[in-house]
């Protein structure tokens, strides 16, 4: 039987991101996936392609979760967008109630410094009530200093030391992503499970985001989790996982492109 992999996320309509992202990821890597929805985001095509956010209500959210869990046996979860105190609410108390071994934790943090207010109380309750509950956490630049507390990362050695402020402070498996936010020919990422540090390294692909490469790297862990892979093992395929989807990137009208999962063969 086909082991079996639960994304927790948004939608994001165009196919580049959130929950239509994370299931292609799962089918690439014979992964069977099974998604509960937490808002839809969609872009703005009148509004500089801005994000428009509906957040769906917690009680279909714990519906969700509760329907994918009696289908299937699932010990594998990935938690994706949230978005609001409320659902982060709902999730952290299906979390509670139900004994995942793996718990891969994508942080998307909304507050930017300035913001303060909704965002900030957003971001301090996935901090309180969704990462003491995970195993592993894919931050990327932002989200790990961020976490970490640290005022920047320039180099990989900032990276590193942050990816372990992070392990320290949550107990947490931790893949920090360098990507293209850091000087050099290389995308660099750094995974740190408390004994062990490794720099994952590819060539850079351009020097610009590609959208939904974060949700690739985060659900090609899980599903490589899900089929019994160690932590490392599941982040070296995750990281050959976004390269390809990154390298096959999909163009629209969009001034960025979104990836691809599709070429991807082990």
């Amino acid at each position: 039987m086909t082991h079996v992999a639960l994304t927790i996320a948004g939608s994001e309509t165009t196919g580049g991101a959130g929950a239509q992202t994370d299931i292609k990821t799962f089918h690439q890597l014979g992964t069977f996936g099974a998604a509960a929805l937490t808002c839809i985001a969609s872009f703005d095509p009148k509004n500089n392609w801005a994000h428009r956010f509906v957040p769906i209500d917690p009680q279909v959210i714990a519906d969700q979760i509760e329907a994918a869990t009696a289908v299937h046996q699932i010990d594998t979860v990935k938690i994706g967008m949230l978005g609001t105190p409320a659902t982060i609410d709902t999730v952290a108390t299906a979390l509670a109630e139900r004994s995942f071994t793996n718990v891969v934790l994508d942080p998307v943090l909304i507050c930017k410094g300035s913001d303060g207010g909704f965002a900030q109380d957003t971001d301090d309750a996935l901090k309180a009530q969704i990462l003491p509950r995970a195993t592993f956490v894919t931050p990327n630049h932002f989200e790990t200093i961020a976490l970490s507390g640290v005022e920047k990362i320039e180099s990989v050695e900032e990276l590193i030391e942050a990816a372990k402020r992070i392990h320290e402070l949550f107990d947490v498996i931790v893949l920090a992503k360098g990507g293209v936010m850091l000087e050099g020919e290389d995308a660099v990422d750094v995974f740190y499970d408390g004994e062990q540090v490794v720099e994952l390294r590819s060539p850079k692909i351009g020097e610009e985001r590609v959208n939904g490469a974060g949700c690739t790297l985060a659900a090609a862990v899980t599903a490589e989790l899900a089929k019994g892979a160690t932590p490392l093992e599941a982040a070296r395929t995750a990281k050959a996982v976004v390269t390809s989807a990154i390298e096959n990137r999909q163009e629209g009208a969009t001034p960025f492109a979104s990836v691809y999962q599709g070429k991807y063969q082990a």
